[in-house]
């Protein structure tokens, strides 16, 4: 009985060691999903945002991400000032709209 029960132990230690790098190679591999498919493409879409917002320059026609369509009369480093149908309004960068595409019957 003596023997049985050290090889049952002798195997109950090689499966634990196994189990816990299988759940290493687990969590790896959820973070690695989490990556590829989370966080990977919202830094992709903070670049591309920068990018826009950097690129804008005077008379370029804007939607901010409120729904206002505007034309671009002066930039600052923090603010636009946009021609309105009913007249100037002031906005932040951050409130323009990388996605927002106006067209020529929106802003006139």
């Amino acid at each position: 009985m003596n023997f049985n029960n050290l090889l049952l132990n002798q195997a109950s230690q090689e499966t634990s060691g196994l189990e816990s790098y299988a759940s290493w190679i687990l969590f790896g591999g959820m973070f690695l999903i989490m990556y590829l498919f989370m966080i990977r493409p919202q830094m992709k879409r903070q670049r591309e945002a920068k990018e826009f917002r950097e690129g804008i320059s005077k008379g370029d026609k804007i939607v901010t991400i409120g729904g206002i369509h505007g034309k671009v009369l002066s930039i600052s480093d923090l603010t636009v000032v946009l021609e309105v149908e009913t007249g100037k309004i002031r906005v932040s960068k951050t409130a323009l709209s990388p996605t927002g595409t106006p067209t020529e019957e929106d802003v006139k």
